[in-house]
């Protein structure tokens, strides 16, 4: 959810501090709205969130009033590699987190190899796939430093 500026005003257009003091309580609210207004998926797609009390208030009010079996998983938001691997640390086990749904942070730089020919296809699917058990790996080692997925 990108800010608009009368919101980025209020952390002096700041857009990281946006990120992380603003946007993860305006997707709980969104979430809620939504929640009230009869919308129930099963499966939340959620931005990357950088701390982790963030990813719990989330998760809470996707799971809210009997919604347990309702899951959580971590968008990519296009970024690069570094927070990316911070977004997947940070809710990888959270109760109602269950993975991720990243794809160009996966797929871009190969694809784009493949495109332009500076990467035959099986290399680039290599790529992808190296790519892919990457973020798998940081998203366990995670789960493995205190929580549970």
């Amino acid at each position: 959810m990108p800010a608009e500026e009368h919101q980025l005003e209020t952390v002096r257009g700041d857009a990281q501090r946006f990120d992380t003091e603003l946007r993860p309580n305006l997707m709980r609210r969104a979430i809620a709205q939504l929640q009230e207004s009869g919308i129930e998926p099963d499966v939340w797609k959620i931005e990357g969130i950088d701390q982790r009390d963030d990813c719990v208030a989330i998760a809470d009010q996707c799971r809210v009033a009997g919604r347990d079996h309702v899951a959580c998983v971590v968008l990519g938001r296009g970024a690069d590699q570094d927070a990316v691997d911070h977004w997947l640390r940070t809710a990888s086990g959270v109760p109602g987190y269950r993975g991720f749904a990243i794809g160009r942070s996966i797929w871009w730089i190969p694809l784009q190899g493949f495109v332009d020919g500076s990467l035959a296809r099986a290399s680039a699917a290599t790529q992808i796939a190296t790519n892919y058990h990457r973020f798998i790996d940081v998203y366990r080692e995670g789960v493995g430093e205190g929580g549970t997925a």
